[in-house]
């Protein structure tokens, strides 16, 4: 198994290679330059002209690129043109954030999924699955923006029972229980928005699992066996159901990384969602190129992880 795993990751390197040079010139295209902003009436042509000089902004696509890339393998994504500190930095001060975001999110949606598709699936039909399906087809239709904005409305300003926005509150001392406590506090309104959406294929998925392998012949001899009920949901069917979700598990955990751009937006979250978006209106290449690279390499790393996944959940699968 770890041979294979070692040759998945030398085969990601020429992936990884041609992804960056796609992430470089879509970069170069995009309208204007990082100094776009930067032109006034007091400013002449010829100022401009030499600031896009000295960054080498002028130089053919392929010297920029071999530039980029050269200095990114050592760590070094360049400056960032907007916040004035080296990329590595200012990714490094959000990518925490969205980490943390990221596992609170992943274990409440199984948390809240897996339960409620057994029980969909185990009882199909019944007055609590038609419940379960109603909040399925709504997650589906209500717009992640729109779902963030209810329950910023409802659990914060008319509960008050979470923080709306931010990641830790103003003037707490780090270091300690209380700050630890306090940016928890502040993870589990977004990670609930998140959350609640993200459950609803993965309900789908168990439950359709569920109903089509408690028919199976292996169930009806466990069953003739006289094996409990309760035990064959959860040795026999529940294993057997569980491989589509364990199939795309690995982005779900390794996707986050780049979290989500609506939910980091509307809660004012410090995260790479919302570093991107402020990038890309801010014409910050530099940050944008290394934020899309570094989710590019974390798609990859995901379905790598969904194989290990898929080969510890069913030792007949093996990763080819």
């Amino acid at each position: 198994m770890w041979k294979t795993i070692a040759k998945r990751v030398i085969l990601m390197i020429p992936q990884i290679f041609i992804f960056s040079i796609l992430v470089f010139l879509f970069a170069k295209l995009m309208p204007g330059d990082p100094f776009t902003g930067l032109i006034t009436p007091n400013m002449d042509a010829q100022t401009m002209e030499t600031i896009r000089q000295q960054a080498s902004l002028n130089d053919p696509w392929y010297i920029q690129y071999t530039n980029w890339i050269g200095n990114a393998l050592q760590g070094d994504f360049g400056q960032s043109y907007t916040y004035s500190v080296p990329v590595s930095t200012l990714i490094g001060q959000r990518i925490g954030n969205t980490i943390w975001l990221s596992v609170v999110s992943v274990l409440i949606t199984y948390l809240l999924a897996i339960p409620l598709g057994m029980y969909a699936g185990r009882h199909n039909d019944s007055l609590g699955d038609k419940v379960i399906s109603f909040y399925h087809y709504a997650g589906f239709a209500v717009p992640t923006f729109i779902f963030a904005l209810l329950l910023i409305w409802l659990f914060g300003y008319t509960l008050h029972i979470f923080p709306t926005r931010g990641v830790v509150t103003t003037g707490i001392a780090s270091g300690n229980l209380a700050y630890i406590w306090d940016r928890f506090y502040h993870l589990l309104l977004p990670a609930l928005a998140y959350a609640l959406l993200a459950t609803t294929s993965i309900v789908q998925y168990l439950r359709a699992g569920i109903i089509d392998a408690k028919q199976e012949d292996y169930v009806r001899t466990a069953r003739s066996k006289g094996i409990p009920e309760n035990k064959v949901y959860s040795k026999h069917i529940f294993r057997n159901s569980i491989l589509p979700i364990a199939s795309f598990s690995g982005y779900d955990i390794t996707g986050l990384i780049g979290g989500s751009i609506f939910i980091e937006s509307i809660f004012s979250f410090p995260g790479m969602g919302q570093l991107f978006i402020s990038s890309v209106g801010a014409r910050d290449y530099s940050v944008v190129t290394a934020l899309i690279l570094l989710f590019g390499v974390a798609a990859l790393l995901g379905a790598l992880v969904s194989d290990i996944i898929m080969s510890i959940v069913d030792p007949r699968i093996r990763i080819e």
